[in-house]
């Protein structure tokens, strides 16, 4: 039920960040290494006036969304990420302006550190998206876009999220970095300095590379939500859906 509502008052809010930046640099991330990537969707629920998905396909479209965004980094040391897709809406064609739905995604994710073996978040973060106002959503995606361009769309955009969280765990409490120092406490010459010397820079990346393909898979309940003793307050929902992410541009396939 919680779920259902809050897919329901994704539509009400707004906010903008660019998830169309995979040909940039990544956001600074200390000596984060993406080991498993671990995509699970055991109560998924399909939210009001929605083209229908499938489990399999929405495990699909965030692996492939976390691998594109996270694989990207280079760090010294091994993290592994789990996703817990919950709830979604793509929305289906209807009446332009007056009754035309906006299409949304509910997840939570679990980050854990190989090294100590435990978790880095006790409890799962919960993560909300909803496409904005674009020219290609003005007159609701579902009048525009494909089920298939409406996943693509906010998987990229969950998965930025995420980036957005972990970078701020970092900047606060240190997660990714050697010494546990936050990064905001560090000035940029104390971040460079952290990073491997260019020709030192292969051998410290052959290290996680090489333990990924060994490190044990974390069990994918992990990723999963609390309990119902322990679900979300509606001040963590509300939270947590302040920030939506604008839609990267993607060439729209024939509408099904």
């Amino acid at each position: 039920m919680i779920r259902l509502l809050v897919l329901c008052g994704l539509a009400l809010m707004a906010a903008c960040t660019n998830a169309n930046d995979l040909d940039e640099a990544p956001a600074y991330l200390g000596n984060f290494y993406l080991g498993h990537n671990v995509v699970v969707a055991p109560n998924l629920t399909k939210g009001p006036a929605s083209r229908e998905a499938t489990k399999e396909e929405w495990i699909a479209a965030m692996t492939e969304a976390m691998t594109d965004r996270f694989g990207r980094y280079d760090g010294s040391k091994l993290y592994h990420l789990g996703v817990s897709v919950e709830g979604y809406v793509l929305a289906i064609p209807g009446v332009p302006i007056v009754a035309s739905p906006k299409s949304a995604l509910i997840l939570n994710v679990t980050a854990w550190d190989d090294e100590k073996g435990a978790k880095l978040n006790a409890k799962p973060h919960l993560v909300t998206v909803v496409e904005t106002v674009s020219g290609n959503t003005f007159l609701g995606s579902g009048l525009t876009q494909s089920k298939e361009t409406q996943m693509l769309n906010l998987s990229r955009n969950a998965a930025k999220q995420i980036q957005n969280w972990l970078v701020q765990q970092n900047n606060e409490r240190g997660w990714f970095e050697d010494d546990g120092v936050p990064a905001n406490d560090k000035s940029s010459g104390a971040r460079q300095a952290e990073t491997p010397a260019a020709d030192a820079q292969n051998e410290a990346v052959s290290a996680p590379k090489a333990a990924a393909e060994t490190a044990p898979i974390p069990e994918a309940e992990s990723a999963s939500p609390p309990l119902p003793s322990e679900a979300p307050s509606a001040a963590d929902l509300a939270n947590a859906a302040a920030e939506v992410i604008e839609e990267p541009t993607v060439a729209p396939p024939p509408v099904e």
